[in-house]
């Protein structure tokens, strides 16, 4: 069983920053990790993923603008989200992918407005 953490959302102007943080009960060091959103009335999309190995894929609408990393002696993942735009507006959520498993997090809301 893992328990997944997140924290950092708040509410931020178009064009600002936040820094997400994914704290989990355990280590992390042979799982994948990921950050999805999902905003009402539409399905959950991945925004980012690292590999175990330290690899990562982002989704192209956040190319460029948004880095995922972790710190496996922290038992923690980041999502650093610059340049943040209206569409970045969701509930952001932790996944830990361990075996057939995948494990969530409460979630943090992200708010990107004027």
């Amino acid at each position: 069983q893992v328990q997944l953490v997140e924290s950092g959302g708040g509410l931020v102007q178009p064009g600002g920053s936040l820094r997400l943080s994914c704290a989990a009960s355990g280590s992390i060091f042979h799982y994948n990790m990921g950050w999805y959103r999902r905003t009402p009335g539409k399905p959950r999309e991945l925004v980012a993923d690292i590999r175990s190995g330290g690899r990562t894929n982002y989704a192209d609408s956040v190319k460029g603008r948004f880095t995922i990393s972790r710190d496996n002696s922290k038992n923690t993942v980041y999502l650093q989200m610059n340049n943040l735009k209206p569409e970045d507006t969701a509930v952001y959520y932790c996944n830990a992918k361990v075996s057939i498993l995948d494990y969530w997090g409460q979630g943090t809301q992200v708010t990107v407005s004027s």
